[in-house]
């Protein structure tokens, strides 16, 4: 009935296609036409509630920094560590490892748990359900009397930080336009990046204590942010692409108006039409079920949505085979490079503030260069920097080697955050079909959480003294692995920029190649298919 409704089926040359309705087709052109800076008239309130959900990757954020750097932190290690052979207290490699990968292994359980809640319930009911298990789970945390209490903790913390993954870069795909898209889902890359600046900066502020809430204090703190956010999401409005996979089409169309402004500028509003913009959902999930893309795990593997997986997966896995599991553990690297512990947090706070300018800068970088150009750039760039890296570190140890090494990771961050960082959130986020969009993202993030279980064993025998020791040249492993993703990008990642969903699924449907996307016409526009994201 809903596909009657936004498109129609007719026989075209020996096949059956699928014809979007004028409601759809005029809303497809809306799109087309809308430029960033009348989206976000448009669309204010969408930004904000995106910007809400996204605020959940604070919290991934700052646990992932918080534990690579309590290695580093002398209360913590004197409480769970044991003496090393240079005099000091540490946790054993081992150890440090059983932590770094219980939070991967939650992580992994709670992201397959999303693909299948999320879809079934909504995303707001899970984002809450998720949000209060947070604060339960922080009691273990918070109360650990051993070392092994603190993994089972980091296992059971990695469940509802596995779901933030997925459901807020979801969340923000579903409810914008493509004008807005990119920025919506690259935000969530600097909630990342603001939850390990934050964390540094307690660490940082607290690095002067000798008793317990050196390190207790900061676990207590990720009882704050849980309560606000949970408000929020009990107040924000359903996702109208979810509501359309439910058969709620009144349901979407009352969704959209609570995502977009009540009285719009008039020289903008004639861009929307809610009932419109529901037809072209309508169209593009019948478009979908009429190419036969279903809705299970499996169906991620069939036809053309098994190159839309591939390319998701390593898009995601990329993050981790460039070397960026480096700075997680930035504060023990840089005392490893041979810097005092309170140069060493001070290096990882001016890290973290330099990641927030680099994501801000991805904005800008997007617009003029897209997707692809800008992630195999940087890919590049950073296998460089790894490069170099790993060169200063052949000599022995000394101060200005140590500072070299760790002005080389603050370029290093910048580069990262600047273009590989980001835009996977927008690529994860874009590629996929709607109707396997959570899926898809799930798979991506677990092969990269699976390949976070890889580094999370190798980078503390890497940085351990009674271990590998490696110190920074450990860079030339690391542009080893960045090198293999530059190529498989170089090849295989297509440009989505300014393509709708319905454009995406025709030109995965036709087996466009790679270097094709951006100027193959899909018919759906009357043009050439395109939009050209503007400056806001």
């Amino acid at each position: 009935m809903e596909t009657e409704k936004s498109a129609n089926i007719q026989h075209v040359d020996g096949h059956d296609e699928l014809i979007a309705s004028p409601e759809a087709q005029a809303a497809l052109e809306k799109e087309r036409d809308m430029t960033p800076w009348q989206a976000l008239k448009i669309y204010r309130k969408a930004v904000a509630w995106s910007i809400l959900f996204s605020c959940a990757i604070i919290m991934e954020g700052y646990d992932v920094v918080l534990i690579g750097s309590f290695f580093a932190y002398p209360e913590f290690n004197e409480k769970y560590g044991v003496l090393m052979s240079d005099g000091s207290y540490a946790l054993e490699a081992k150890w440090q490892a059983a932590m770094t990968n219980a939070m991967s292994c939650g992580q992994i359980i709670g992201l397959f748990i999303n693909g299948i809640v999320s879809e079934r319930f909504g995303y707001r009911r899970t984002l809450m359900v998720c949000l209060a298990a947070t604060v339960g789970f922080v009691f273990i945390l918070f109360f650990a009397p051993n070392v092994g209490t603190l993994v089972a903790g980091e296992l059971l913390m990695g469940i509802p930080l596995g779901v933030y993954q997925t459901l807020t870069v979801t969340y923000a795909s579903e409810v914008c336009p493509v004008a807005i898209r990119a920025y919506l889902t690259t935000y969530v890359n600097l909630c990342w990046v603001l939850g390990q600046l934050i964390a540094s900066g307690v660490l940082k502020g607290l690095q002067n204590r000798t008793d317990q809430w050196a390190y207790r204090i900061p676990f207590a703190i990720q009882w704050i942010w849980p309560v606000p956010i949970f408000i929020g999401v009990y107040l924000a409005p359903e996702s109208p692409w979810w509501l359309v996979r439910k058969d709620r089409r009144e349901d979407a169309i009352d969704s959209l108006k609570r995502l977009t402004a009540s009285n719009p500028d008039p020289a903008v509003a004639e861009l929307f039409n809610p009932s419109e913009t529901v037809s072209m959902i309508v169209y593009t999930n019948s478009l979908e079920q009429h190419i036969e893309i279903g809705t299970s795990y499996l169906d991620c593997f069939r036809r053309t949505d098994l190159r839309r997986t591939e390319i998701a997966c390593c898009a995601w896995v990329a993050q981790s085979l460039c070397g960026a599991g480096l700075m997680g553990y930035s504060t023990v690297f840089y005392q490893r490079a041979g810097l005092a512990v309170s140069q060493s947090f001070t290096m990882s706070l001016v890290q973290y503030a330099i990641g927030v300018v680099g994501t801000f800068a991805s904005w800008t970088l997007m617009t003029y260069f897209g997707r692809r150009t800008l992630y195999v750039g940087g890919l590049a760039t950073l296998f460089s920097i790894l490069l170099v890296i790993g060169f200063i570190s052949i000599p022995a140890a000394s101060t200005a080697l140590s500072w070299a090494t760790g002005s080389m990771l603050l370029v290093y961050t910048f580069i990262y955050d600047s273009t590989v960082g980001p835009v996977c959130f927008s690529l994860v986020s874009e590629i996929p079909s709607s109707r396997l969009r959570t899926k898809t993202i799930v798979l991506a993030r677990n092969v990269y959480n699976i390949m976070n279980l890889v580094t999370g064993i190798i980078i503390p025998y890497m940085l351990n003294v009674d271990e590998w020791n490696w110190r920074g040249k450990s860079g030339f492993f690391w542009a080893g692995t960045c090198s293999l993703v530059l190529v498989w990008s170089f090849f295989r990642l297509p440009e989505p920029r300014g393509r709708s969903y319905a454009e995406l699924d025709v030109l995965f449907e036709r087996k466009v190649r790679t270097r094709e996307f951006p100027k193959t016409e899909t018919g759906l526009l009357g043009g050439d298919g395109g939009v050209d994201e503007q400056k806001v």
